[in-house]
């Protein structure tokens, strides 16, 4: 799309969204292009503005680390999105099977070249800060029905400290040296917290409240876990976190603040009970997306199946 069609659609976009009665985004993670996708049919038919893929959006890890497949994976998947999306925009983080190896953190060692597909798969611009810095982390700034919204996409896998125990059944890092983010993108992430905003959206790929499962989450590491939310804690009452990975949708309160975790697109998860003490009703481990719309007064969160119906739902007033 050349500079100029570009300029032009970016004003169309924001002329209609100024109009509008509310603002619509789609979310989702886990999407295997080896997969059906039938998913984007209700997901077209909800009308959306955005769309924010939250992890796992290719498979293309392999047990050795190397990237043959995730070269492939990303050609493949270039082939099944939908059309639509590109009257859309639209944001990505990654995860593991979008990283290059499953679980994996910092100790990666084709990390840099896995971030290198990664920027070409989602076409970014080589004037972005992820282009020209270790790890996909960014953030974006807008304005809707007159409030500041704060979007911050963290990366927590390219920083990530080792983690501890076997597979499936991880236990704390309790090295106060261990990190999520890396020293850089905390520093990045304590300074956007700076800025002027009404509203605070924090997407990470794995889970940030729960603490009852034995999977990947943040409180793995219980030091960073405990630092993420006392930064956050003068505006708990303006925060939502998103993200996914689990193979299964919830919503988690800690507090004041949201969770709604969006898993899977197309890769249904175990069936088996899973509770937490911040878990609000059950999870759902069919295949499900998330819709987050703003409006002028309130905040709708929801997950949805892949019909479009409505599993669990949250409103908040603004």
């Amino acid at each position: 799309m050349k500079s100029n069609s570009v300029k032009i659609y970016l004003l169309i976009f924001a002329i209609n969204i100024a109009n509008a009665d509310s603002v619509k985004f789609g979310l989702g993670s886990c999407l295997d292009q080896d997969y059906p996708q039938p998913i984007w049919n209700s997901i077209e038919k909800e009308e959306l503005d955005y769309f924010i893929f939250l992890g796992d959006n290719v498979y293309g890890d392999s047990r050795f680390g190397n990237l043959r497949k995730m070269k492939r994976a990303y050609d493949k998947q270039k082939t099944l999105l939908p059309s639509f999306l590109n009257d859309l925009e639209v944001y990505a983080i990654w995860d593991d099977h979008d990283f290059g190896i499953n679980d994996g953190g910092g100790d990666y060692r084709f990390k840099r070249k896995a971030q290198k597909l990664y920027l070409e798969f989602w076409e970014i611009s080589q004037n972005d800060e992820r282009s020209n810095r270790d790890g996909i982390y960014y953030s974006r700034d807008e304005t809707f029905f007159d409030k500041r919204f704060k979007f911050i996409f963290l990366d927590t896998r390219f920083f990530r400290s080792e983690l501890v125990g076997k597979k499936s059944n991880y236990t704390e890092n309790r090295d106060k040296d261990a990190t999520m983010l890396g020293i850089d993108q905390w520093k990045w992430f304590e300074n956007q917290l700076k800025d002027e905003f009404d509203f605070l959206f924090i997407f990470s790929s794995i889970q940030i409240i729960a603490e009852n499962h034995r999977f990947e989450k943040w409180s793995n590491f219980p030091y960073e876990y405990d630092k993420f939310f006392n930064l956050i804690e003068k505006f708990k009452d303006k925060t939502i976190l998103f993200s996914g990975d689990r193979h299964r949708a919830g919503i988690y309160k800690k507090g004041e603040v949201i969770e709604i975790t969006s898993s899977s697109m197309n890769k249904p998860g175990s069936s088996f009970d899973e509770t937490d003490k911040y878990l609000v009703g059950v999870t759902y481990p069919q295949v499900n997306y998330s819709i987050l719309e703003i409006f002028e007064k309130s905040i709708s969160l929801k997950i949805k199946d892949i019909d479009g119906s409505i599993l669990n739902s949250i409103e908040l007033n603004h």
